[in-house]
């Protein structure tokens, strides 16, 4: 029988199907950490998170998207203000812990010149209501399809362009939509000799991943227990008005170490849950993994 679990896995599993056929580096690092005996098979990585953008208009943003999760069982949890990049973001707490935890961030729209409020409230201001309101959330082929499908019409490359000069984030949500921004592999549950971030990076550089190098290639808190890395967004073939095409970024993989919290040092190793390790996010390490779909971390990868 399905229970509210269930429904929400198969939701999860639908978004990582088109994320890594989206996604080339996803299966490439899978294929690697077999062929180096890493893990037995795809189903041994722990999803960290996974993450969507949105945009900061009425009916849309975190507002409307967070509705899903919150159905399904997934609890708001801290806030995070990026001044630089002009974003707002939260992250959710799933219902069980072998879920992944979401991380939804949100342009503020209202921060942005003129122009570019314009050109986003162009295609954006055709809602009149919250898209969400208008689905079945207990639906999961609808919740599917929407989270695949665009609520505005797809941008022409020009305004695509012009977005790009003042917001890269925002260029990115105005075509992508809602697609994953990124998957998180959980580095500290791999076995010894990867487990850690350091380790981890240097057998994916020594393989010919590209990472991002924005604030230095290991993010870290500080409170040195969250250390965050990704690799650099593939550049995918985008169809946009006009029958105009593109190769613009798209997604990218990420990867984190949570470390053991100080008051559960002494637990052994073979004992140690996600409560024991360091929870939530650190906007400063956030703020530089945004750039992985930056033409500047993705142009280096050419």
């Amino acid at each position: 029988m399905y229970n509210r679990i269930t429904e929400l896995s198969e939701i999860l599993q639908e978004l990582m199907k088109r994320y890594k056929e989206r996604v080339p580096d996803v299966q490439k690092i899978i294929r690697l950490m077999v062929e180096h005996n890493i893990i037995q098979n795809e189903s041994d990585i722990e999803n960290d998170h996974i993450a969507f953008r949105t945009l900061g208009v009425p009916h849309l943003g975190v507002a409307s998207l967070e509705k899903i999760f919150l159905h399904y069982g997934y609890e708001k949890r801290d806030y995070y203000f990026f001044p630089e990049k002009k974003l707002n973001a939260w992250w959710f707490s799933p219902p069980e812990e072998k879920l992944p935890r979401i991380f939804i961030s949100e342009l503020r729209v209202g921060d942005l010149s003129s122009s570019a409020q314009q050109l986003i409230h162009h295609y954006t201001d055709s809602l009149t209501s919250d898209p969400v309101d208008n689905l079945d959330l207990n639906n999961i082929t609808q919740v599917d399809q929407y989270l695949h499908s665009s609520s505005w019409d797809i941008p022409t490359l020009k305004d695509y362009q012009m977005l790009a000069l003042e917001s890269e984030y925002a260029a990115w949500a105005i075509y992508n939509r809602y697609y994953l921004n990124h998957f998180t592999l959980s580095v500290h549950n791999l076995k010894k000799r990867y487990n850690t971030l350091e380790a981890f990076n240097q057998f994916l550089e020594s393989n010919g991943i590209v990472l991002n190098d924005s604030g230095g290639k290991i993010k870290r808190s500080p409170d040195g227990l969250l250390l965050q890395s990704s690799t650099v967004a593939e550049k995918v073939e985008a169809s946009f008005a006009n029958g105009e095409k593109a190769m613009i970024p798209g997604s990218y993989v990420e990867f984190a170490e949570r470390k053991i919290l100080l008051q559960f040092q002494h637990i052994p190793e073979n004992e140690i849950l996600r409560i024991h390790r360091r929870e939530g996010f650190e906007a400063a390490n956030a703020d530089r993994i945004f750039e992985s779909t930056y033409a500047a971390q993705v142009n280096r990868k050419i």
